[in-house]
């Protein structure tokens, strides 16, 4: 019976099915503590316990099928040590700094290209198919017969797999348990504990909250794995929006962010503000005609059944499926999507894309909508291949989409999906309908940004490790997450392992306990959804586009304003409640890190999107990131070469770095 159901037979709403706990406390204590039980979550679990750590992981939802990787992955990006990849770690890392002009992080591309082949085939081991192992696809050109290993992007370098990777989430969470990792679902953590209670001390610990009974948490540990996710409901709030319709999470709060800047971590890239393309405002992922992605290859047709072409880069039109999956220029590498590098990316390394010309010819009468993706064009294993193996195993895709479309009797061998009719300009919508681009308001906004961290993944704060897509700033995508994890927890294993246990302040824990409990103890009139739609609408007004110095103070003192009026008068009438309140007030936290970033900054910078009105130049001196922090409550910032991980006291030789740090014995 659910909820609609109970409420119609009854006439009554159900009581809240939990204990109350509100003031009690549950001290865990743990060598390594991982927030965050996403995929790199997960992989920093696993990895720490196989190097003797004992371990807890607090995930804020279920970690069997939580975080951005849990409903599945069809590519594994970064695989450039598998043995028909022809793309070296370096080059990989290389690439990624130019196509960016330095604005990436070279130092986890390095990493990820070193140590990326060898996390998947970890996962294999676990019982995750990355092979065509049952000779389906044999013959194919995506599929090397050898190792029967299948490429997705650039067939002729062979550096992105197409995986089987549906089971992935539930195979790895059953691992990490297998191992011994001690799990708490449904925790919200509000704060990390340093050393002494002190702004930019080692951290030792954090606290949080149950959101199904209120219990406060202290969890007690000598190094911690932040894992937690990126900024999405900052510039935008619609709980009304269903997650199906949107290939990320639209309801991360960068809870990690928060508690880091609040601890007194350096965050780099916060100025960084980018549209909000997989908003919940679309489509369900896939669901409608597209080429793109999961769909590369597939072909297009208008409605009198003409084909539109791919084409490079450069706009040249290909015309083989062969084509379609190489090089826009000769001697380059494509680096594919989804691995935030796609601001700035330089046309060498871009894959094909819709001919670009498509609105002028749509416009003259060349074409005629609606177009239609028609698998029939392809052949039976090209598409058994796309609307098969990858759209079955792709992230939000196996149930909504693949079931859903295949009970009601759609069926590729003869039948068409229609794309969303639209105004296809310069830039070729049409490669993104499948995402909802254009149909988001333009106000709404994701944020980038993340921990600067060392070779070891190690936050300027001691203890304090990062890994994941969002707590590593422009770090990247599913499988690129999987291996971040896996090096971050190996690394806080040897940090716990090498330091001793400090007992946290009774002081810091007591003030913590007291903010948390406030909106079921005190009692108000604002709801959470009120407050975050407020949080939101601020960020909207005074930390969009364009940005000057006043502006943006404007918005500092605004929200802080918020904070010390209705965020004192918000209540929780349930623990689920209660996690939403502190997840809005950690939004406004943060939204406050990001103005003071973008104040950081006294130039534009058109690679990352950030403009300032009172500063319109890119001068040379600015080409750096800037990292900002609280140190005793005032917000410090300074410039960070971007290449500083190959800087003194670094090695200028990426491979020498690794070889120091990356703790292999």
């Amino acid at each position: 019976m659910n909820w609609h159901e109970y409420v119609a037979e009854t006439g009554e709403i159900p009581a809240w099915p939990y204990p109350l706990e509100y003031g009690n406390e549950k001290v865990i204590e743990s060598d390594v503590l991982v927030i965050g039980g996403g995929v790199a979550g997960c992989r920093a679990a696993i990895a720490a316990l196989k190097r003797g750590a004992t371990v807890a992981v607090a995930d804020r939802g279920f970690s069997k099928r939580s975080g951005e990787g849990g409903a599945g992955v069809d590519h594994w990006h970064g695989a450039v040590t598998n043995p028909c990849s022809k793309i070296t770690p370096e080059r990989y890392s290389e690439a990624a700094m130019e196509t960016t002009q330095g604005y990436t992080n070279g130092l986890a591309r390095y990493i990820i290209g070193k140590e990326g082949y060898d996390t998947l085939l970890e996962v294999e081991q676990m019982g995750v198919q990355i092979r065509d192992e049952d000779d389906e696809f044999k013959g194919s050109i995506f599929r090397d017969d050898e190792t029967k290993l299948m490429f997705a992007y650039d067939l002729e370098n062979k550096h992105c797999l197409r995986i089987y990777g549906y089971n992935i989430k539930p195979a790895v969470d059953k691992e990490m348990r297998r191992l011994g990792a001690d799990v708490y679902d449904r925790v919200c953590i509000t704060s990390l504990l340093t050393e002494g209670g002190r702004q930019g001390a080692r951290v030792i610990g954090a606290t949080g909250v149950s959101d199904r009974t209120g219990l406060f948490y202290i969890f007690k540990a000598r190094a911690v794995v932040v894992s937690s996710g990126r900024t999405v409901r900052l510039w935008s709030f619609a709980p009304e929006y269903t997650e199906s319709q949107s290939m990320c999470n639209i309801n991360q709060t960068a809870m990690g962010h928060t508690i880091g800047w609040r601890a007194g971590a350096e965050l780099i890239m916060m100025e960084q503000v980018v549209p909000h393309r997989l908003s919940g405002m679309g489509y369900a992922p896939y669901s409608t005609g597209n080429n793109n992605n999961t769909y590369q290859g597939a072909p297009t047709v208008d409605k009198n059944g003409k084909e539109v072409h791919y084409a490079t880069a450069f706009g040249e039109l290909v015309y083989d499926e062969k084509d379609i999956f190489m090089p826009s220029e000769e001697g380059s590498f494509v680096i594919g999507h989804g691995i935030a590098l796609d601001h700035g990316q330089m046309p060498k390394y871009k894959i094909t894309v819709t001919d670009p010309k498509l609105g002028e010819k749509l416009r003259s009468g060349e074409y005629e909508q609606p177009f239609y993706t028609d698998f029939t064009l392809l052949s039976e294993q090209s598409r058994r291949l796309i609307f098969g193996m990858m759209l079955s195993n792709e992230g939000k895709c196996r149930v909504p989409v693949y079931k859903t479309l295949t009970a009601w009797g759609y069926d590729p061998d003869q039948d068409m999906l229609q794309y969303p009719v639209a105004d296809y300009g310069p830039q070729g919508l049409i490669d993104s309908s499948w995402a909802g681009a254009g149909q988001t308001p333009a106000k709404w906004k994701m944020g980038g940004g993340g921990f600067l961290t060392d070779w070891r993944l190690m936050t300027s704060l001691p203890g304090l490790f990062a890994a994941g897509c969002g707590p590593l700033p422009s770090q990247g995508c599913h499988g690129e997450s999987h291996t971040a994890g896996r090096y971050a927890g190996r690394q806080a294993a040897v940090f716990a392992l090498k330091h001793e246990a400090v007992e946290p302040d009774p002081e810091q824990i007591a003030k913590e306990k007291a903010r948390v409990l406030g909106p079921v103890q005190r009692g108000g009139d604002v709801s959470w959804k009120e407050m975050n739609a407020a949080v939101a609408r601020l960020m909207q007004d005074y930390c969009g586009d364009y940005k000057t110095e006043y502006t943006l103070d404007m918005g500092i003192r605004r929200m802080k304003d918020l904070m010390e009026t209705e965020g004192e008068r918000m209540y929780a009438s349930n623990p689920h409640e209660l996690a939403r309140a502190i997840e809005s007030l950690s939004l406004a936290e943060l939204g406050i890190a990001y103005m003071q970033a973008a104040k950081a900054r006294k130039a534009s910078c058109p690679v990352l999107g950030f403009f300032r009105n009172d500063y319109p130049d890119s001068p040379e001196e600015w080409h750096c990131f800037v990292a900002v922090c609280q140190k005793d409550g005032e917000v410090q910032s300074r410039k960070v070469p971007c290449d500083y991980y190959l800087q003194e006291p670094y090695s200028p030789v990426l491979e020498e770095n690794y070889r120091k740090y990356a703790e292999l014995d």
